[in-house]
C-alpha cells in the first residue's frame, strides 16, 4: 500500500513536468547546445592528432555524452527540505503517514524517469548520429553500465541528501549547494575527463563519492575495467550511498529534534 503511495507521487511528478511543455523543450535545447560546446572544444583540442597519452577523441566524445546525458537524469531537488523548512510547511509534512525521505525519493525517481525519457534519449541519438560515439564494450558492459550508473545517481542523491540537512541549522544553504555542485561537476569527470587529471588527485579522488557518480559507469561502458575492478568499483559505490546516508540520517534525526525545541 505504502509502495503504491510512493509510486503515485513519482507519477504525479512525471506528469507535472509533462504540463510545462516550454521548459521541455528549453531544457533539451540547453543540454544539445551543452553537447555541442563540449564537443567542439575538444574537437579543436585534438586537432587532427589521434589520441593523448592513449585517450582518443572517440572515447572522449563518450565521456562526456554520457556524463552530460546521466548528469541530465540526475536531478535531485536540492531545495525540497529547504523549501519546506523555510515556509514552515515542513510541520504538517511530517505528520503525514508515509516517509517524507520516502517522498522525497519518489518524487526525485518521477522527474528523473522524465529525464531520462525526454532529455536523454534525445541527446544520446543526436550524439550517435553526429559524433564518433563509441558503442559499449559489450552486451555485459551495457548492463553493468546501468547498474552502475543506477548508483551512481545513488550517490549523488545521499550527497544532495546530505547537503540538505543542513537547512535545520543554516538559514540559507545556497552557498552550499552551489559548493556541491562545483565539486561534483569538476570532480567527478563530467567537465574534465579524470583521464587528464594529474596522476596525484586521481589518487585522491579515488577516496572520495564524486568519481562513481558518473566516471565509474563510462569505464564499465568502454571496457576499460576487468570484472574484478568493476565488482570493486560497484561495491565502493554502494559503500558510499551507505556512508553518506547514514551521516545525512543522524542529522535528519537531530535536525527533527531541533526543529520541535524551535517551535515549541
Amino acid at each position: 500500500m505504502r509502495f503504491g503511495a510512493y509510486l503515485a507521487y513519482a507519477k504525479k511528478t512525471f506528469l507535472g513536468k509533462s504540463a510545462y511543455r516550454f521548459d521541455h523543450l528549453m531544457g533539451i535545447l540547453s543540454t544539445i547546445l551543452q553537447f555541442f560546446i563540449f564537443y567542439e572544444i575538444y574537437r579543436t583540442l585534438y586537432g587532427t592528432g589521434g589520441s593523448v597519452d592513449g585517450i582518443t577523441m572517440s572515447m572522449v566524445t563518450t565521456n562526456f555524452v554520457l556524463s552530460l546525458g546521466l548528469s541530465t537524469i540526475f536531478s535531485p531537488n536540492d531545495y525540497f527540505l529547504p523549501g519546506r523548512i523555510w515556509d514552515g510547511s515542513i510541520s504538517t509534512e511530517l505528520l503525514r503517514p508515509m516517509s517524507f525521505k520516502g517522498r522525497m525519493i519518489a518524487e526525485n525517481v518521477g522527474e528523473s524517469f522524465f529525464n531520462l525519457v525526454f532529455k536523454f534519449i534525445p541527446v544520446l541519438l543526436i550524439a550517435v548520429f553526429t559524433t564518433g560515439m563509441e558503442k559499449p564494450a559489450g552486451i555485459i558492459n551495457m548492463v553493468l553500465f546501468v547498474l552502475s550508473a543506477i548508483l551512481g545517481y545513488g550517490v549523488l542523491w545521499t550527497i544532495s541528501f546530505l547537503v540538505q540537512m543542513t537547512a535545520f541549522w543554516l538559514i540559507n544553504i545556497w552557498s552550499l549547494i552551489t559548493i556541491k555542485d562545483v565539486f561534483v561537476n569538476v570532480l567527478s569527470g563530467k567537465m574534465i575527463p579524470l583521464w587528464f587529471m594529474p596522476i596525484w588527485m586521481t589518487g585522491i579522488l579515488k577516496f572520495t563519492p564524486f568519481a562513481s557518480i558518473y566516471f565509474t559507469p563510462v569505464e564499465i561502458y568502454l571496457g576499460q575495467l576487468t570484472g574484478r575492478e568493476t565488482i570493486v568499483k560497484c561495491l565502493i559505490q554502494i559503500v558510499w550511498i551507505i556512508i553518506i546516508y547514514i551521516i545525512g540520517n543522524i542529522l535528519w534525526n537531530k535536525g527533527q529534534k531541533k526543529l520541535v525545541v524551535q517551535g515549541g
